[in-house]
């Protein structure tokens, strides 16, 4: 195998000023040697933040050698060994919290209370996974056959591929990583190119403070566009966790079926948020503002749609303005910041568009749709927390995942044109629905073609022991719990014949 050249240097520290340009494989930290680098900017000032290498299919063969080289013998410790590392690395996440929050800050433009959101969310994934060692034993099964014993054994799928996004990187990286480990599998990561220390090298680095063995978690940056279909499609992968849009999520799974993996997908959404005309509207308008301007809308289960019941319309509207207006908008660096800046130019562009073809199709502004100055910083990434009213559904900020600060606020006459204009989409990841009358409420949740429904809550909810995906095309699989178990691990059937059998010849 062809080897690129690259540079053994010492690892990075674990903060913001440490210099990250560097990939781990096979326990080596690498410069960038030959290769060449890809520029990270700071969302809020605009400015190079730090570099990374531009990894290249070579880099992800050495990766996948050193992962199935150590996962074999991985594989043979005892669950306590692997329940420690796990166990480690949580404490690690816990003393290292300030400097995780400062990197999340300046490389995805977290707000501190969005990143103190993700961490601990980080934190309640890492614990659940500390437990898997021991939850991940077969069982017996009862026999057919006089004398025979199933014995039904769970064993390490073996090479996990995990491939992140940018808007949540340390907790939806982490969220498979630790999984993986703890159930005996190593791993080769490709972080996002946006965050490719939070949603990578920083995981690598605390892996590697934790007492991992070498090989066992690999991180190889580089751009999607070069080195992702590599990753997805390796000959020794065997499980690629997939989180981002569904373009291109469906090429991933394409990729993983080709290699014959199993594609754990987690894609987009849009969000349908129902409040019915018996919601307690002032709770349904604070919740519905959290489910859709948190870190910006970019969240994949955030609110991308509002749909009203059509006599409390104009209060709704009304009362989600009055909220829009008053969120303290700017850098992310000021720790006051509730709406920060879009993770770049090209996704602020089209967040705008979506915004500006709204409102020529017939939609009514009603607050936001431009930008926020920065103080020194030329073309500012932050956009205005946006309510849009007079929407339908095919609308294109309706009919779009924005991804975005962005609240297009539908009319409904009743609960049935709300559960069919909820479910008129490609996708069914989140929903939400808000009403005073419980039994109404869950009919209506029952109806919504979607992964995950939440009543009288927003829909930003993600907890460690509950299955997290969605239905059509957001996404195969799910994550967490037992299903995550499932996910990385084969069952494997042994039969013991205890008793002499007779055989016909």
């Amino acid at each position: 195998m062809s080897q690129t050249t690259g540079t053994d240097r010492s690892a990075p520290d674990l903060d913001a000023e440490a210099d990250w340009n560097c990939t781990l494989v096979g326990g080596d930290w690498r410069g960038p040697g030959d290769r060449g680098t890809i520029s990270v900017s700071d969302p809020s000032t605009r400015t190079e933040w730090t570099e990374v290498p531009a990894g290249t299919a070579d880099d992800v063969d050495e990766a996948f050698d050193a992962a199935k080289r150590t996962q074999e013998s991985w594989a043979e410790r005892g669950h306590d060994q692997r329940a420690e590392l796990v166990q480690e690395v949580h404490r690690l996440l816990e003393e290292h919290e300030e400097e995780l929050t400062e990197l999340l800050v300046a490389e995805s433009g977290s707000g501190r209370l969005k990143a103190n959101m993700e961490i601990q969310t980080a934190l309640a994934d890492v614990a659940e996974s500390a437990t898997f060692p021991s939850r991940a034993d077969g069982d017996v099964r009862d026999s057919t056959i006089a004398g025979k014993e199933n014995l039904v054994k769970r064993e390490p799928a073996g090479v996990v591929a995990v491939i992140p996004p940018w808007n949540f990187p340390l907790h939806l990286a982490i969220r498979a990583v630790a999984p993986a480990v703890a159930l005996g599998n190593a791993v080769v990561v490709k972080p996002a190119s946006e965050t490719p220390v939070t949603s990578g090298l920083a995981i690598g680095k605390l892996f590697e403070m934790a007492g991992a063995p070498p090989g066992l978690v690999n991180v190889v940056t580089g751009r999607g566009s070069e080195i992702g279909d590599r990753v997805a499609g390796h000959p020794d992968v065997d499980v690629v966790a997939f989180t981002g849009s569904t373009e291109v999520g469906r090429q991933v799974a394409k990729q993983a079926v080709d290699s014959l993996a199993f594609p754990a997908m987690e894609l987009g959404g849009n969000g349908p948020n129902v409040v019915l005309e018996d919601a307690d509207l002032e709770n349904a308008i604070s919740g519905s503002a959290f489910g859709t301007f948190s870190h910006q809308g970019q969240v994949c289960i955030s609110i991308n749609r509002h749909l009203v019941h059509e006599d409390v319309y104009d209060e709704f509207v009304e009362g989600l303005v009055e909220t829009a207006e008053m969120l303290p908008t700017g850098s992310a660096h000021d720790p006051g910041t509730m709406v920060g800046p879009i993770i770049n130019e090209s996704q602020r562009d089209q967040i705008l568009r979506y915004v500006e073809e709204t409102v020529d199709a017939g939609a009514t502004l009603e607050t936001g749709g431009g930008t926020v100055d920065l103080d020194g910083v030329d073309d500012s990434l932050v956009v205005e927390p946006t309510v849009l009213s007079d929407v339908s559904n095919d609308m294109t900020a309706a009919c779009n995942e924005h991804f975005g600060p962005v609240a297009p606020v539908i009319p409904v006459s009743d609960d049935e044109e709300a559960v069919e204009l909820a479910n008129d989409t490609e996708y069914g990841l989140a929903a939400s629905v808000w009403s005073g009358d419980r039994n109404r409420a869950e009919d209506v949740a029952d109806a919504i073609d979607a992964g995950m429904v939440h009543v009288n809550d927003q829909p930003i909810n993600e907890e460690p022991n509950v299955p997290f995906g969605g239905t059509k095309a957001s996404g195969i699989g799910r994550f967490h719990g037992d299903a995550i178990v499932d996910e990385l691990t084969e069952t494997k059937w042994i039969s013991v014949q205890r008793e002499q059998r007779s055989f016909p010849f």
